[in-house]
């Protein structure tokens, strides 16, 4: 059986900074009940070491999930899963990843964003987007 620490990856590939996708990776696993309240995130140096990254960027990916909420370090010890963080709310931060992520592709497009501000209105008014 995979760890924790066998389901980290990133893409070298992609547009999105290192750091983010160790963030995004992190709510990823909580979203999925990989990580459950109080479970303990891999080291810096060992998580950087694994994704072959320099661990200044694993380093910046963990203060902000801990900024976010998300996670909790103890001196000492490491870096933790929040224990009031729900299967909910971390659904609901991937969410919102998900579509800060397509609103970046949509403005590299040319997306302007009154027509971004014209779907969310009309999804939250009716359901439903008019084309």
């Amino acid at each position: 059986m995979k760890g924790a620490n066998d389901l980290f990856s990133i893409n070298l590939q992609s547009r999105e900074p290192i750091y983010e996708q160790v963030y995004n990776n992190v709510i990823k696993l909580i979203s999925l009940g990989v990580l459950e309240p109080d479970h303990q995130l891999p080291p810096v140096r060992q998580m950087a070491a694994q994704l072959g990254v320099n661990p200044n960027t694993v380093s910046k990916a963990y203060k902000n999930l801990e900024q976010d909420g998300i996670i909790y370090s103890v001196v000492g010890r490491g870096s933790f899963v929040m224990p009031q963080l729900t299967m909910a709310n971390s659904k609901k931060l991937e969410a919102i990843n998900k579509a800060v992520d397509s609103i970046r592709n949509a403005m590299n497009i040319g997306v302007k964003k009154q027509e971004i501000l014209q779907l969310v209105d009309d999804i939250y008014g009716k359901g439903v987007v008019s084309k």
